[in-house]
């Protein structure tokens, strides 16, 4: 009865999101006297810098994820609930489940961002985006069905219109995902089928800006279009998409419109906020950017709440009047670890230092030995970039097991050119299944 009162009167921090940043924030507030209320859709972590791999079949989605709640097993202070909020109150403060309220006194939120079509949603079904598990092995699916689909055509231009595939967007996604995907035609595939050859296939990648890899600098977005270039890849720049449909993609650069026949289109162009954004910005009067994003204070809060943090991609935030913290997982991890010792001096009557975001650079990978990496003082290109590329991304997956199980698949596949997981799965069955915690209370029936 101690602990149990012990533990109700703790301050309660609920975080809505279990990605970068609210995962981060749980973590720095294992030792805090607080009691912690993490929530996600999922009951696990993501390590969605990888993900473009899961999508074209060199890892399986084990490989990159990580259990909730094994991540924070030895947080004894954290609970991990799977659920999606579908409101929040702040002068309750309260957050609302389908079925059940949970009471905070510090609010973290950091469920990301979702694909940006530009005003047309219609487009999500062609083109989906690369966000989550689920899209990326929705990507993998259309990928490799296209391939068996083509196998089976005989009329010629049904055929190529299987073997054409257009990347919208030219950042670091979406230069991975066409690196990956090129390899893929041209090497893992090129004995796989008996009526086409998988080296013959298009692949066309979409850049609205007049570079790819836009926040680089333009040395290294020069030599990452270099190696796509001798990948087979054909970069269109200065390129905006103005229609989609079923088998046609409708381009405009400059003054030419232009029409590429295709059956698969992936999306890797923007980013808008959660759709959690619209009810934060309805229930605190806080302004979105025009990316739907929640504008915040220095401190990560929300208009007058100074309970209420947003972090991570959902984030407006402003370095200086010239740059936004930008939506990386080096961003999202340094504002979860900042918001949780800010709401931990609060407690303690303390303050501290102003938040100070670390650049850690950026690095990108176009298919085996290239790679550009930026560090500000050093700028990389090629096999050694690569290497550290590898190092940097095992390093940071969450799990042991899973930095050996891709250190070896990596290691496989750079001597076999072997891509182990092309399966295409789709279980027809609906994943909108009701967790038995949050089904609505059934009256009893006695039975005599």
């Amino acid at each position: 009865m101690f602990q149990e009162n012990k533990k109700q009167s703790l301050h309660h921090v609920v975080i809505i999101g279990g990605g970068f940043g609210g995962l981060y924030a749980a973590k720095s507030l294992a030792k805090a006297p607080v009691k912690v209320t993490l929530i996600d859709k999922q009951n696990f972590h993501v390590f969605q810098p990888l993900l473009y791999q899961v999508a074209t079949g060199g890892l399986s989605p084990s490989n990159i994820s990580s259990p909730l709640r094994a991540v924070l097993k030895h947080n004894k202070n954290t609970e991990v609930l799977m659920g999606e909020v579908t409101q929040i109150e702040p002068e309750r403060q309260i957050v609302k489940l389908k079925y059940r309220e949970i009471r905070y006194d510090s609010l973290i939120i950091a469920t990301g961002a979702s694909p940006q079509y530009f005003g047309n949603p219609e487009w999500a079904k062609k083109a989906p985006g690369l966000k989550t598990v689920e899209d990326a092995l929705e990507i993998r699916r259309r990928i490799f069905l296209a391939f068996e689909s083509a196998e089976k055509e005989t009329i010629p231009e049904k055929r190529q219109d299987w073997l054409t595939f257009v990347l919208v967007g030219g950042g670091a996604a979406g230069v991975e995902l066409a690196g990956a995907l090129a390899e893929l035609t041209r090497s893992t595939l090129k004995e796989d089928f008996r009526n086409i050859d998988p080296a013959t296939a298009k692949i066309i990648l979409l850049q609205s800006p007049e570079r790819v890899l836009p926040t680089y600098p333009a040395q290294l977005s020069e030599q990452a279009l270099t190696k796509l270039k001798d990948l087979g890849v054909i970069v269109k720049t200065k390129t905006k998409v103005i229609n989609l449909d079923e088998q046609v993609v409708t381009v405009r650069q400059g003054e030419q419109i232009e029409q590429i026949r295709s059956r698969t289109v992936l999306w890797t162009a923007g980013m808008k906020g959660s759709a959690i954004a619209n009810n934060l910005a309805q229930s605190t009067g806080a302004s979105l950017d025009r990316m739907g994003r929640v504008i915040v204070s220095p401190e990560f809060t929300v208009g007058k709440y100074s309970n209420i943090f947003v972090i991570g991609d959902l984030a407006h935030y402003c370095i200086n009047q010239n740059h936004l913290l930008p939506g990386v997982a080096p961003a999202a991890m340094q504002a979860g670890n900042y918001v949780a010792k800010l709401i931990q001096s609060q407690l303690q009557g303390k303050t501290i230092a102003p938040f100070r975001y670390w650049d850690w650079g950026n690095l990108a990978v176009i298919g085996k030995h290239a790679a550009v990496i930026d560090f500000g003082f050093v700028k990389l290109s090629g096999i050694l970039a690569w290497l550290i590329w590898m190092f940097i991304h095992v390093f940071y997956l969450l799990e042991f097991d899973n930095k050996i199980i891709v250190a070896i698949q990596w290691i496989w596949s750079y001597f076999t050119s072997n891509q182990g997981d092309r399966l295409i799965v789709s279980s027809g069955i609906s994943s909108k299944i009701e967790l038995e915690s949050e089904r609505e209370p059934q009256a009893l029936v006695q039975v005599s």
